[in-house]
């Protein structure tokens, strides 16, 4: 039983460490913003919830616990993060808005600086 934890823990953590790899690579590659952040959020967070499943069968329940509401907050804040930051990014510029298919954004900034309506 052990030796099956022990493998399957180590299927885990390389594919875990393989996705954050991957992760990093397309912050590296891709082209522009929108990209990026779909790179940075996707593939680290299921390379880090992998790494912590493999960690969570090598270590007694008690700690299991703890790595389960890093998973937790890793779930709670990393689309917070991307919003903020992809927000940021079309605001400042940094995002091709020709490309957009759907500008939901724009149309809000567009109403929000025309004002109220007399």
């Amino acid at each position: 039983m052990n030796t099956l934890l022990a493998i399957l823990s180590a299927v885990f953590l390389l594919s875990g460490a393989a996705f954050s790899l991957l992760g990093a690579i397309g912050l590296l590659r891709f082209a522009d913003t929108t990209s990026r952040l779909h790179a940075a959020s996707k593939t680290q967070t299921l390379g880090l919830l992998l790494i912590l499943l493999g960690t969570a069968l090598q270590v007694p329940v008690k700690y299991g616990l703890v790595l389960l509401l890093v998973a937790l907050f890793q779930l709670v804040t990393v689309p917070v993060t991307g919003q903020i930051v992809g927000r940021t990014a079309y605001r400042t510029g940094a995002v091709r808005r020709s490309g957009l298919v759907v500008d939901k954004l724009g149309r809000r900034l567009e109403r929000e600086e025309a004002g109220p309506p007399d």
